[in-house]
């Protein structure tokens, strides 16, 4: 059998597998579906159990690429999700919310993208940042989120297969083109890259009994990384940045640390329900991996490495997967 070439995957109704059904792999599948074509998703894990489910989530690039080609993405998963915001359903909100800083010369590049970003007031400040932007930004509450976009692929007539690849050569004559959407397994599958590792994230889930609405978030904290975010019903408290650290089990010192951080930021998360504790492994890589792969019985595009900035960059990299498709 001949192999299937790029030209071939672009046609029209061409069958593209996806693997992976986190935030990547679903917005990949919706946009290749609203294209045309027939799509799969091959998955180990459903989206409720995926890193995905675990994030905050709020639009910001965190521990991601930053360059223009990344800048480009967050402008369209930004315009996206304002677009999704208008519908309830989809668990999106814009909350308003202050990005603290450590020093006065940090990266702000972010806040160009943002049409309403403003210099946060001195006297807003707490004694142990330097400085800070306000900005309005999308809140996703995941798993609302998730299972909304579940739904929304499916209902294009994207098929689900629960399946545990150990090789694209798996694939070999099932699809015209495969899309690798896998967060850290991609360096596993493509077996060409070496570069891509974990970094460590523990969240808090608490009630939002005090009716909080507005985010803080504070990378540079003397003590370690804080963001409290507010969504609909819970608040999510973190966090951590290891790298290189696998390990998926709660640790109970981590946690106190971080809610006490946050408490003294927004003391009126003192006395909350701690509703649950999560763990996730960003995929992290020094560049986004978005590009044709060769080498492989059926043309390959990556799409993983976005570390902490899957869900913000996810609907920007699902339009470049199709373009790369198409040119």
């Amino acid at each position: 059998m001949p192999t299937a070439s790029l030209s071939d995957a672009a046609q029209p109704s061409a069958r593209i597998t996806v693997i992976g059904a986190g935030v990547i792999g679903l917005s990949t599948a919706h946009e290749l579906a609203s294209a045309g074509h027939q799509v799969t998703v091959i998955h180990d894990q459903d989206p409720l159990e995926t890193v995905s489910a675990v994030a905050a989530a709020i639009w910001f690039p965190y521990h991601s690429e930053n360059s223009q080609a990344a800048d480009l993405l967050l402008r369209r998963s930004l315009a996206r999700f304002e677009q999704l915001a208008e519908n309830p359903e989809t668990g999106v909100d814009l909350r308003y919310g202050p990005n603290l800083e450590g020093s006065a010369d940090e990266d702000r590049s972010w806040a160009q993208i943002v049409t309403n970003a403003t210099e946060a007031p001195s006297a807003d400040l707490p004694q142990i940042a330097a400085a800070g932007m306000y900005a309005t930004v999308p809140v996703i509450t995941m798993s609302t989120y998730l299972s909304w976009l579940h739904a929304q692929v499916q209902a294009q007539g994207v098929q689900f297969i629960k399946r545990n690849l150990q090789s694209l050569n798996d694939l070999e004559g099932e699809a015209d083109l495969v899309v690798l959407a896998t967060g850290l397994r991609g360096a596993e599958l493509t077996g060409d890259d070496q570069s891509v590792y974990p970094i460590r994230g523990q969240v808090i889930r608490l009630a939002n009994s005090p009716g909080l609405a507005n985010w803080l978030c504070y990378d540079e904290h003397p003590h370690g990384v804080s963001y409290i975010i507010p969504r609909r019903t819970d608040i999510i408290v973190g966090g951590t940045d290891v790298a290189n650290d696998y390990n998926l089990e709660v640790d109970a010192q981590t946690a106190e640390d971080m809610l006490s951080r946050a408490t003294g930021l927004v003391p009126q998360l003192a006395g909350c329900e701690v509703l649950e504790h999560k763990v996730g492994l960003r995929p992290a890589r020094e560049t986004i991996r978005l590009e044709r792969i060769d080498g492989h019985a059926m043309p390959v595009i990556a799409a993983y490495g976005h570390g902490g900035a899957g869900v913000t960059l996810s609907w920007g990299t699902a339009q470049h997967v199709v373009e790369l498709l198409q040119s």
